[in-house]
């Protein structure tokens, strides 16, 4: 059962750094597009912002998952 704790959390630890790493890499694509052309910025936030709440979404549900795995 104690090993049902420690793989959680390192689900949990893999969860947040590979959904930090993609709303990262999202901004600084979405920052060097709107750079490159400044008249899109506005659609260009609207994608991102988008993106990155589905990335969330993603990662909120994989650590609810992680969490009932854990209390299982």
């Amino acid at each position: 059962m104690e090993y049902a704790y420690l793989a959680a959390g390192f689900s949990a630890a893999l969860t947040v750094i590979g959904g930090a790493f993609g709303i990262g890499k999202l901004a600084s694509a979405a920052m060097e597009a709107s750079g490159r052309q400044p008249e899109a910025a506005g659609e260009i936030r609207t994608s991102m912002i988008i993106a990155a709440a589905l990335i969330e979404g993603i990662s909120l549900f994989s650590l609810v998952i992680c969490i009932l795995l854990a209390l299982k």
